[in-house]
């Protein structure tokens, strides 16, 4: 029997992943955190669903380490806090993107590796 798309099981964040994408995506433009949320999800075609639980937590610990600057806004008539990656954030960013594709090239060659 075929799987279909929406039957396929969540897809889980190998650990420090949430911090290199929540970086990318608020590289792109500030965002509070429902909106950095969807625009995840939707840049994954629905295939990365991240909890409030997790996301978070994550931003507070990527502002508190200077990568993000937080600021309020109203929006639709509420206050959101917007996220914005600082120049510190950017250098993280060039950084943990680099490590990310090290280590994406190196899983990629063990997977290629015939019997």
């Amino acid at each position: 029997m075929a799987r279909h798309e929406a039957e396929q099981p969540e897809v889980e964040l190998l650990q420090g992943t949430l911090d290199l994408l929540l970086l990318k995506v608020l590289a792109l433009e500030p965002l509070h955190g429902y909106g950095i949320a969807q625009r995840l999800k939707q840049i994954t075609n629905d295939a990365l669903l991240i909890r409030q639980g997790s996301l978070y937590p994550a931003l507070y610990r990527l502002e508190k380490r200077g990568f993000l600057k937080a600021t309020w806004k109203a929006i639709a008539g509420r206050d959101a806090k917007l996220y914005a990656l600082t120049k510190a954030g950017e250098r993280q960013l060039e950084s943990e993107t680099a490590g990310w594709e090290r280590l994406s090239a190196a899983v990629r060659l063990v997977l290629e590796t015939s019997k």
